[in-house]
């Protein structure tokens, strides 16, 4: 993306090869590339995997990667480099990689992991794309430092929030180092972070759970200075009883607010409060 889209180019060759190293690239593996600008990091990532497919919703940017691409000048995209043209929150991500890495796989659907630049306007809803099946093995992705704060606060901190829980109830996620602002061109106004999710085997919230929960969590950190006793009343339609009960069965103090509970005590409360409608 150019800069017009929100995109600043990182080309410090250091942090790009601490980028390429935190999706432990291996010969095998297939990588979709979110936003490749230029080229500087799908450079650096090529040579160590099967193929990278890289979402460029720059049309330009996109052209211009292909011809760099062609009579592998100095700069070039490597052969195992495949460059698609549209917005990566719109495509459908497993079957362009079907479509685009045979015969670089045996298989017809391979395994695949993600890296990216992300633009800081549609941060939660790539992270949000990127954790809905199918899954990749790895995720990894810089983003700004504000963000990525929250994805790793604990309960209890000022930074826990909504986005907290949605994602740690289905990935285990690591911020793994600071980029500061200076190291882009141009150079964002605040600093960013590289962070890596890995999805759980036995995710916290099956996918069917996910739009009920999601909408649960929101409601109820939309309300964070009240006390979950209150908030379960005007969330979940409860009477004063009903929340409390609940709360008891889940072993959560009435007195307690959303941003002290850790994500599993969250999903057990949300599941007593759906099966509680259907009693």
């Amino acid at each position: 993306m150019g800069r017009h889209l929100g995109q600043h180019f990182l080309n410090d060759k250091a942090i790009l090869d601490r980028i390429v190293a935190a999706l432990d690239p291996t010969p095998d593996d297939v990588v979709i590339e979110i936003g490749p600008g230029k080229g500087s990091l799908t450079r650096r990532l090529a040579p160590r995997v099967r193929a990278v497919v890289a979402l460029e919703l720059d049309r330009l940017l996109a052209a211009d990667l292909r011809e760099k691409g062609k009579g592998k000048r100095e700069g070039g995209i490597p052969d195992n480099v495949r460059i698609v043209d549209g917005d990566a929150l719109e495509l459908d991500w497993g079957r362009v990689v079907s479509e685009q890495t045979f015969p670089f796989s045996l298989f017809p659907f391979p395994a695949f992991k993600v890296v990216g630049n992300i633009p800081y306007q549609i941060t939660s809803p790539l992270i949000e794309k990127a954790l809905t099946p199918p899954l990749p093995a790895v995720i990894v992705m810089l983003m700004q430092k504000e963000v990525a704060d929250r994805l790793v606060a604990q309960p209890g901190s000022r930074e826990y929030s909504g986005l907290t829980v949605g994602v740690r109830s289905v990935a285990a996620v690591e911020r793994l180092f600071i980029v500061r602002a200076g190291a882009f061109n141009p150079p964002p106004k605040v600093d960013s972070a590289v962070v890596r999710f890995r999805p759980l085997a036995d995710p916290l919230i099956a996918e069917a759970e996910r739009a009920p929960f999601r909408a649960f969590v929101s409601g109820l950190f939309s309300r964070r200075r009240k006390q979950l006793g209150r908030s379960l009343r005007d969330v979940g339609g409860l009477s004063k009883e009903q929340a409390a009960a609940l709360l008891a069965q889940a072993g959560i103090a009435q007195s307690a607010r959303p941003e002290t509970v850790a994500p599993a005590g969250l999903v057990a409360l949300f599941r007593l409060q759906q099966a509680s409608h259907t009693l």
